[in-house]
């Protein structure tokens, strides 16, 4: 059952106005990425995933994260659209955070342009912003969307989404 999509207000975007299969395209928003202090990531040259009923997710170039933070976490999936999906852990220090990272190696034809980007799930960290604004993080334990004052929902995730 699909649900009702939220009024869209000014300066917003409807979740439900994204594409089904998705589509990843180039964004120049602000993407900071902060944790305990340490700025984990920061650049205005992402590609966001935008696919409907999802918040998009954004993938980041390797050299807009800092040096040395990163390292290959056990486990993949795949996604029906993008590939074969690998897992990262962050380091900072002693503080590991366990698979918050994801990248594709070899993407599929139609998100190529996510090669060796990494995105990451929002809810491991202290702060994500997108344009300066905190982010929510995407509900559920496997979607990695990115929530702001921009999008009108509903969102895939809640409870009762499985469906959608």
């Amino acid at each position: 059952m699909r649900p009702r999509p939220d009024p869209v207000g000014p300066g917003q975007e409807s979740v439900w106005s994204y594409p089904r299969p998705p589509v990843a395209a180039h964004s120049q928003a602000h993407i900071v990425i902060a944790h305990r202090g340490v700025i984990v990531a920061d650049t205005r040259d992402s590609i966001r995933t935008l696919e409907t009923s999802h918040p998009p997710s954004y993938y980041i170039p390797p050299s807009a994260i800092a040096p040395g933070m990163l390292r290959r976490a056990e486990g993949s999936s795949f996604c029906e659209w993008k590939g074969a999906a690998t897992y990262w852990d962050l380091v900072i220090g002693d503080l590991v955070l366990p698979r918050v990272g994801w990248s594709y190696a070899n993407p599929s034809p139609g998100f190529v342009s996510l090669r060796d980007h990494i995105a990451f799930y929002a809810g491991p960290f202290d702060q994500c912003c997108v344009d300066g604004e905190s982010v929510t993080p995407q509900a559920g334990d496997f979607y990695g969307g990115w929530i702001t004052s921009a999008l009108a929902g509903p969102f895939k995730g809640a409870p009762g989404s499985l469906g959608w």
